[in-house]
């Protein structure tokens, strides 16, 4: 039987939002093993002069205990 865990993160880029995801899951994956997906349940955009200067992910993170 496996058991399963959800934490939530936030990340961020310069890029867009995949490489926000991308970014996430990579610091996440430093001190948690077994990472199987992710929901991302927001997207955020900063703006600055008219411009779109960042994007924010916040996503849960699905990972197996061993």
């Amino acid at each position: 039987m496996s058991l399963g865990k959800v934490i939530e993160v936030s990340a961020e880029s310069d890029k867009g939002f995949e490489d926000a995801i991308r970014n996430g899951i990579q610091t996440a994956s430093r001190t948690v093993e077994n990472i199987k997906g992710a929901w991302v349940s927001e997207q955020k955009v900063h703006v600055e002069n008219g411009r779109v200067t960042g994007y924010r992910v916040d996503m849960r993170v699905t990972f197996v205990l061993e």
